[in-house]
């Protein structure tokens, strides 16, 4: 049954790639779904640029540098740096051959793809056979409330470092899902949520039109995987999100915001002390290792995710 799952993943960022990369060493990757994050994406350089799309695609394809968990291993930066000799803006890194993506992408959304079609056609030319599925193929953008008036993601996450505190999260765009998108759900045998962050990763692809509905109608259990660990992130902002939103800094803190959505939890063996409150949120709890340090940890991640979701589907 596990390797002929057919599994849909929300995903956004490194967590959920990483993740994806454990998943695919234990079911076909042709019958795994990514439904990823778009509203990150921006336009630099007259490109546009996918982070959480490209995260994936370059993780799947075992190109990604792994200490960054972004990008491409060994990409080189003459391009920013002679842009920046023109006096060009480089806060925001593109490698060499990262813009050869960028690049192909952008010309063919000017020739009237879609971004869906682009990233099937990136897909394939990676070599990577697991269904990416732009969550939207309309524009949709995260904007973050600093103290000082709402910044586009980008802006807030890479220029400033999230330095500023996050004080309130809105999506703006009439995103519709992408093709594929909602039958993918309701044909699903296993729905993820990826380890990713629950304001902007996750959040931006519950938002898109009909796609947190068709979760809730779908007949597949749902799983999620907490990005937070012993009261910490293990990358990126999500703690201090949680903090400056109003949320406990736990894994109960991310559970109580997948309330409703969510039937099974999978949390760290540190975080064991949380389970009986997060089950009284009606969700069956999962104590298990769950940082992937290296590719058996998130093989043996993918099988703890895959067997909650068993155990949930026979609770019910």
């Amino acid at each position: 049954m596990i390797e002929s799952a057919r599994c849909v993943v929300l995903c956004g960022g490194v967590g959920a790639a990483r993740f994806l990369s454990g998943l695919v060493r234990v079911v076909d990757p042709a019958r795994v779904t990514a439904i990823v994050n778009v509203a990150d994406d921006e336009e630099f350089h007259g490109l546009h640029v996918s982070p959480d799309l490209d995260t994936v695609l370059y993780t799947l394809a075992g190109l990604v540098d792994g200490t960054r968990g972004w990008g491409l291993l060994g990409d080189t930066d003459a391009v920013q740096r002679a842009l920046a000799r023109l006096g060009r803006d480089t806060w925001f890194q593109l490698g060499d051959r990262d813009l050869a993506t960028h690049i192909h992408r952008t010309a063919l959304l000017r020739e009237g793809r879609t971004l869906s079609e682009v990233t099937a056609a990136l897909a394939r030319a990676f070599g990577v056979t697991v269904r990416l599925l732009p969550s939207s193929d309309d524009p949709q953008a995260t904007k973050v409330r600093a103290d000082d008036g709402w910044l586009d993601f980008q802006e807030w996450f890479v220029r400033r470092a999230t330095r500023d505190a996050a004080r309130e999260i809105r999506f703006e765009g009439d995103a519709r899902p992408a093709p594929g998108v909602l039958d993918a759900i309701a044909a699903a045998d296993v729905i993820v949520v990826a380890p990713s962050n629950p304001f902007v990763s996750i959040g931006p692809v519950l938002a898109v039109a009909g796609v947190r509905e068709a979760i809730e109608r779908a007949p597949a259990p749902v799983v999620a995987v907490s990005p937070i660990v012993g009261g910490e992130a293990l990358k990126g902002p999500a703690a201090a999100m949680l903090a400056s939103l109003g949320y406990e800094v736990s894994a109960l803190g991310v559970a109580r915001i997948y309330r409703g959505l969510v039937d099974a939890f999978v949390i760290d063996d540190r975080d064991a002390a949380l389970a009986p409150h997060i089950d009284v949120l009606g969700m069956r709890v999962t104590v298990a290792p769950t940082i992937m340090r290296d590719a058996a940890a998130k093989e043996s991640l993918a099988r703890t995710v895959l067997s909650a979701a068993e155990g949930a589907r026979a609770a019910t």
